[in-house]
């Protein structure tokens, strides 16, 4: 199992970026899949979740409004839009796999790095 993260940077205040996570080594489309990060000093914070399908999406309160999950099951890929980017989502993004009762692989995280 191998999970891939990309997009991250550095980007200004009410900027956007676009997380790309691939996956290989599984058979993606039978896994819901998680966005999860974590902020210097800080513990882990879910951030967002996708069902197998990608009909069902969820989000944390504090990005709702703001970010968007999706998936493409052709392509293995799960995606994060950040838009309207504060320097409080400053963090290291990972994508996790979830395993059922726990996220079971993880990425190896892309940097995303809100400030003026």
């Amino acid at each position: 199992v191998q999970l891939v993260e990309s997009g991250g940077g550095m980007v200004q205040p009410g900027g956007s970026l676009r997380l790309s996570c691939a996956a290989s080594g599984f058979t993606f489309s039978s896994y819901d899949m998680s966005w999860v990060r974590q902020a210097p000093g800080k513990g882990p914070e879910w951030v967002s979740a996708i069902n197998t399908g990608g009909g069902s999406t969820y989000y944390a309160d504090s990005v709702k409004g703001r970010f968007t999950i999706s998936r493409d099951n052709a392509k293995n890929t799960l995606y994060l839009q950040m838009n309207s980017l504060k320097p409080e989502d400053t963090a290291l993004y990972y994508c996790a796999r979830d395993g059922g009762y726990t996220y079971d692989y993880w990425g190896q995280g892309t940097q995303v790095t809100v400030s003026s």
